[in-house]
């Protein structure tokens, strides 16, 4: 069946880097977009970046130039690059395609 499990959430300090990934199983990988999806404490879903089979990427306004979306078709695994993260950023983040993850806390503090 489809599986999709993130990695590599954490804390991290404002300003600082987290990647996350997410490695998926039960479909053919490469033929599907696939998104990261947040949820900070207290608020509804937020789209935040999607990708293409092709590769073709695209970002929330609050997270372009910060994150980039990227994909290994070979490894089955999706990725976001996480740059000068913010308080705001604090989220649980989740991949979503054929169906979705159950997501890895991401919280951005001193």
């Amino acid at each position: 069946q489809v599986q999709l499990v993130e990695f590599g959430g954490g804390l991290v300090q404002p300003g600082g880097s987290l990647t996350l990934s997410c490695l998926a199983s039960g479909f053919t990988f490469g033929d599907y977009g696939l998104k990261w999806i947040r949820q900070a404490p207290g608020k509804g879903l937020e789209f935040v970046s999607r990708i293409t089979g092709s590769g073709r990427a695209d970002y929330a306004d609050s997270v372009k130039g910060r994150f980039t979306i990227s994909r290994d078709n070979a490894k089955q695994t999706l990725y976001l690059q996480m740059n000068n993260l913010r308080p705001e950023d604090t989220a649980v983040y989740y991949c979503a395609s054929l169906d979705w993850g159950r997501g890895t806390q991401v919280t951005v503090s001193t």
